[in-house]
């Protein structure tokens, strides 16, 4: 089994980072996943620079939908010899 974060410990991960509550983690992490949702609807990827980019590909039967990881992540997995970590 793949050993994952559930979105309640995610929310309080993101509140300590904001230094924040929680509610308000809350509320950030559903209007970020709302919007990402309207522009995939539409027919649209969204790149965020260092996180990388999410592309939908709709045609007339079936849509797919890609990430295409940045290079902080691709360096974090060991897929990049041009991005070098900091510590």
């Amino acid at each position: 089994m793949i050993d994952r974060t559930e979105k309640k410990e995610f929310i309080r991960q993101l509140a300590q980072r904001m230094n924040t509550d929680e509610l308000t983690a809350s509320q950030w992490l559903e209007a970020v996943t709302e919007t990402l949702i309207e522009n995939f609807k539409i027919g649209k990827g969204v790149t965020s620079t260092g996180f990388g980019g999410f592309y939908v590909n709709p045609t007339s039967s079936t849509w797919a939908f890609k990430f295409n990881p940045g290079q902080k992540i691709r360096s974090l997995m060991g897929w990049s010899s041009t991005h070098k970590q900091q510590d």
